[in-house]
């Protein structure tokens, strides 16, 4: 590697590392948010949050990869060619294919990066992430003893506990339950206790009192009771969602056992390939989002008016492949033998980085044969 090729992969690289904090730190922040009021209305520690927010950083990370992979391409290239540094070379004998070689190596480090993102990082890291979100949510006493502050378990019902005596009994408890569409429940009571059993977590109430409020008429109904049993395992569930399961599952295993795991999550095969090859063409794009960005600016050549234009054409051109990567998608999880679907996109993003470079090389020799 010489000079040029490393003081052009040094730029690009600073300028990676740039884009992808700030686009992490943007996204992140997004997230972190909404995740920091669901946990501490949960009533978990800051160390939980700090937790949760660590195992989410890699399925960021590897979101932002190829964009961040772009923007630095297009950075760099945009100012070499402000600079007439791109010209200078071209003017001592640099062809396009030359120039291309450390965008194409810049490519080739962001793309082992990803690899080692989609391969094993990120499916390891969501599925850590679900099982402490298991382990939460089987936790009652992590998510409904928390003294003097209103609870909302789930989006229909608020739950209050005064106090938390030592011998873990529950004094002034206030729950209202408005899940039901036709009337609205409140109970109070002066104490309850939590237990399990075979059915799932139960609040036992006691010495308290129900109001039912008809919402039609509004007419109220109150009934005092001695003891009553309120399920509160619905609180606790968690929903399963196949696909989400499917992101967890370890490549390795995708790979060995493709039929075991489809029938586990009962999935086709076509789902299990799309999964394996999807990951295996995120690498690929991100190599094809740094050539896309050099070679669409190189063919716009030096411009007083700047280079906008080349810039749009290649932002459209990677919304363009990133439809269709979402497109071949649909037709792979009907038919797993059509797998081969999914490096479309990376292999057309590569066949126009190459057909503009060519541009570039070849001027004279495609223009005559056009003509012809």
């Amino acid at each position: 590697m010489n000079r040029f090729d490393r003081y052009m992969l040094s730029q690009l690289m600073m300028l990676f590392s740039f884009f992808a904090l700030v686009l992490v730190s943007v996204y992140w922040v997004n997230r972190a948010v909404v995740l920091f009021d669901r946990l501490i209305a949960d009533g978990q520690s800051i160390f939980v949050f700090v937790e949760f927010t660590v195992l989410s950083l890699p399925a960021v990370i590897k979101l932002i990869m190829p964009i961040a992979g772009f923007a630095a391409a297009t950075y760099v290239t945009n100012r070499l060619s402000s600079e007439s540094e791109l010209t200078v070379m071209q003017a001592t004998g640099f062809s396009p294919w030359r120039l291309a070689r450390p965008v194409l190596n810049f490519g080739i480090i962001v793309g082992i990066m990803m690899a080692a993102l989609s391969l094993y990082l990120v499916p390891a890291s969501l599925s850590q992430l679900d099982i402490r979100e298991r382990e939460i949510a089987e936790n009652a006493t992590a998510r409904l003893l928390t003294e003097g502050t209103f609870l909302h378990p789930s989006e229909n019902v608020t739950f209050y506990i005064r106090d938390i005596s030592t011998d873990g009994v529950l004094h002034d408890v206030f729950l209202s339950d408005r899940s039901n569409a036709a009337q609205s429940i409140t109970y109070t009571a002066d104490e309850a206790y939590l237990i399990n059993d075979e059915f799932g977590p139960k609040l036992i109430m006691v010495d308290g009192l129900a109001q039912v409020q008809n919402r039609d008429d509004g007419r109220l109904f109150t009934t005092n009771f001695a003891d009553f049993s309120y399920d509160i395992s619905a609180f606790l569930r968690q929903s399963s969602n196949q696909k989400r399961a499917l992101r967890r599952i370890p490549s390795l295993e995708l790979i060995q056992e493709p039929a075991r795991v489809a029938r586990s999550l009962e999935l086709s095969k076509g789902w299990i390939a799309a999964e394996l090859h999807g990951r295996v063409a995120q690498i690929l794009m991100c190599v094809v989002a740094a050539l896309i960005g050099f070679s669409t600016l190189l063919l716009g050549g030096f411009s007083r008016f700047g280079v906008w234009q080349q810039i749009v054409l290649a932002f459209i051109i990677l919304v363009v492949l990133e439809a269709m990567k979402n497109g071949v998608s649909a037709p792979v999880r009907n038919n797993a033998d059509v797998w081969i679907l999914m490096y479309a996109p990376a292999a057309l993003g590569f066949g126009i980085a190459l057909l503009m470079l060519a541009s570039q090389a070849y001027p004279i020799s495609l223009r005559r044969r056009v003509k012809s």
